[in-house]
């Protein structure tokens, strides 16, 4: 395995934080799990809103990078927009991310986030700029 492939495969800083599995990370594919733990809980006693769209943007990010980082690229979230369609407390979050556009300077992504019951529990619209390490500031 390559730092690239690793890198990709691997969840590591905030994502390992969250306790974010990658199952698949493809550039027209990403899917990934998230076991749901008292951490990640708002004072409800449900799934925090934020979970959802970091998970959202994790998928989105990594997909985007399997596409440009061998070629020079890096990816920063530029946008992230989650509704919230159905509360969970426990179980595991299961999501999966597909591009809807993908551009020299930003990919969109849609994200679907389920339940363990396959339930959509939130769904995102993700854009990831895309910067080139050859271009001038």
């Amino acid at each position: 395995m390559d730092q690239v492939d690793e890198l990709l495969s691997t969840s590591q800083a905030f994502d390992a934080l969250l306790g974010l599995e990658l199952l698949e990370v493809t550039p027209e594919l990403v899917r990934g799990n998230v076991a749901v733990r008292p951490e990640l809980l708002q004072p409800m006693g449900l799934v925090h809103g934020g979970v959802y769209a970091s998970i959202a943007e994790s998928l989105a990010s990594r997909g985007t990078a399997a596409a440009v980082l061998r070629d020079g690229g890096y990816v920063v979230g530029l946008s992230n927009h989650t509704s919230f369609l159905r509360p969970t407390g426990e179980g595991v979050i299961a999501a999966s991310a597909r591009p809807v556009h993908r551009g020299r300077s930003t990919w969109v992504w849609d994200v679907e986030l389920l339940d363990g019951e396959q339930r959509r529990c939130a769904i995102s619209r993700v854009t990831i700029a895309v910067r080139w390490q050859d271009a001038a500031p």
